[in-house]
């Protein structure tokens, strides 16, 4: 890696740093707060094909809700063009498993509908496709991201360990993605696009299309209800490294009916007037 200097009569300069490694030049020039992290995910055609290889579709379609399932581990090699969606269409055919992956197919699908959509209208990748449907105007909803989020230090234990694993390996499952999504839009009233280009910005997968209209889903703009969770739906798919304690994770740790109610009161009360 080079480095150059802007000088006072507008020349660019190469810099050089003696006794220094690429990675620690890199880790220089980075200027973070916090020590650099490489993600263990293993970039290169060699490691793409490995995975590609890998793919064990009766496990995924078994698996893949679960926070540790039998996921492909693809996407960061399909969207920095590692590995091509029709390549791994062949690689399929060639071992006669179109059954076999058709849960697989379905979420190469979608990615690919979603980078349609965003294809037919680039302009309208950032703006709400609909309202929100959860009793709330968008105007009720922060542009910022706080602190605390961004720092992993919100009071809800497994939150805060989802988004240590984004910031250490570039990547999340994505029902971990959707936990945190909804976490960030609706218990703490903040816009999709805050969240989504926070989230964006440090995934090694990141698709544009793909993570904000995910984003939009949850939040109920790109659909006809906003996504929540609660603590024992984590509970069911995560593993025992998470921090599932009850205790730890007070905030999420509630029936569906009372989430409803503390986090769309006003919907909540217009549909109880409806009854009577």
């Amino acid at each position: 890696m080079l480095f150059y200097e802007t000088l006072l009569n507008g020349k660019f300069v190469p810099v050089t740093l003696e006794g220094k490694n690429p990675r620690e030049r890199f880790t220089d020039w980075m200027l973070l707060e916090q020590p650099f992290i490489s993600s263990p995910i293993e970039g290169g055609i060699k490691q793409a094909q490995e995975k590609l290889k890998a793919l064990d579709f009766s496990a995924y379609h078994k698996t893949r809700n679960y926070l540790d399932g039998a996921v492909s581990g693809l996407s960061p090699y399909i969207e920095h063009g590692l590995v091509q969606p029709d390549e791994v269409l062949k690689f399929i055919d060639t071992n006669d498993a179109r059954i076999e992956a058709y849960h697989f197919l379905q979420q190469l699908s979608w990615r690919a509908f979603f980078e349609q959509k965003y294809l037919e209208d680039p302009s309208l990748i950032w703006k709400d496709a609909d309202e929100y449907k959860t009793g709330f105007t968008a105007a009720d909803y922060a542009d910022e991201m706080p602190n605390d989020i961004i720092k992993a230090q919100t009071s809800v234990a497994v939150i805060n360990q989802f988004i240590e694993e984004l910031y250490q390996t570039g990547y999340l499952h994505n029902h971990a993605r959707l936990y945190l999504a909804a976490y960030v839009v609706h218990w703490r009233r903040i816009k999709w696009q805050a969240g989504a280009k926070w989230m964006l910005s440090h995934l090694l997968d990141g698709n544009l299309a793909s993570n904000n209209y995910s984003w939009q889903w949850v939040a109920s703009t790109g659909s006809t209800k906003p996504y929540i969770f609660n603590l024992d739906n984590v509970i069911q798919f995560a593993n025992q490294k998470y921090k599932t304690q009850r205790t730890l994770n007070i905030d999420i740790d509630k029936s569906y009916e009372v989430l409803r109610q503390q986090l769309f009161p006003q919907i909540v009360e217009s549909q109880n007037e409806k009854g009577h």
